[in-house]
């Protein structure tokens, strides 16, 4: 396990990177640090913007190779946004360190986990929440999915399901109550009233009973959550959702 210090030290080593590499226009503190809630199970969140002449993953990719070598970096995976790579490395001490690159055309912060540290930036529109409309929709898709599964003996897509109404009843609770519904983020501040009905949502073995029990607890969750964004839509959706998430 690392320490904050070590950790501190990999930050810097990347930024010192970064800033001599004339191929960087700009550099940002994203994640954790940024909004100050870091403590010691952080990860190193780094954004950089890249002059336009260049394409941002041959940047990256040359980076990778210091990673490797100075850094000892086992492994890394990347995950495309827009015109944005971020690349996530895992380093051998447990630290996940997260770097993007963005076109410097289009670098700026989309929420306020950022905090510039160099150059220049641009005003980005943040990244919209889901609407309550698709996560109702996901809810109930979920529900008749969850349904099939256990009927055709499915019980391991069953549970997926199951879980998968759970986390969208969640963030539906989450935008109701304006807080962020990325990875999962906002769900610890959610008042007990939201989350404690939940608890029985979990499913604890993968017979079709307990498959069926922990369905019905996620569909009554589902409908009350629908219920409190839009009473109207939810005395529709309600009968389906019970005929399918029902005993």
């Amino acid at each position: 396990m690392f320490t904050s210090a070590e950790r501190d030290l990999v930050r810097d080593h990347v930024l010192n990177l970064a800033k001599s590499d004339s191929r960087v226009t700009a550099g940002a503190l994203t994640g954790s640090r940024a909004a100050g809630v870091e403590d010691q199970w952080s990860d190193i969140d780094l954004a950089f913007g890249i002059a336009d002449d260049f394409n941002p993953k041959d940047v990256l990719d040359d980076w990778t190779e210091v990673f490797g070598r100075e850094l000892g970096a086992i492994h890394y995976w990347d995950l495309p946004f827009g015109a944005s790579i971020y690349r996530v490395f895992l380093l051998p001490s447990g630290m996940e360190v997260d770097v993007a690159v963005t076109p410097q055309g289009e670098f700026g912060a989309r929420g306020p986990r950022f905090r510039t540290l160099f150059g220049t930036t641009r005003h980005i529109e943040p990244t919209p929440q889901p609407s309550a409309r698709y996560l109702m929709g996901l809810g109930w898709h979920h529900v008749l999915h969850a349904r099939s599964s256990i009927e055709r003996g499915k019980p391991w897509r069953a549970e997926y399901w199951i879980s998968a109404i759970r986390d969208n009843t969640l963030a539906l609770a989450c935008v109701r109550l304006g807080e962020e519904t990325a990875f999962g983020r906002g769900v610890d501040r959610l008042p007990r009233t939201v989350t404690e009905p939940l608890v029985d949502t979990l499913v604890r073995s993968l017979d079709a009973s307990e498959l069926r029990r922990a369905l019905a607890v996620a569909t009554a969750c589902l409908i009350s959550e629908t219920e409190a964004w839009n009473a109207a839509l939810s005395a529709q959706l309600k009968p389906i959702l019970q005929e399918f998430g029902a005993l």
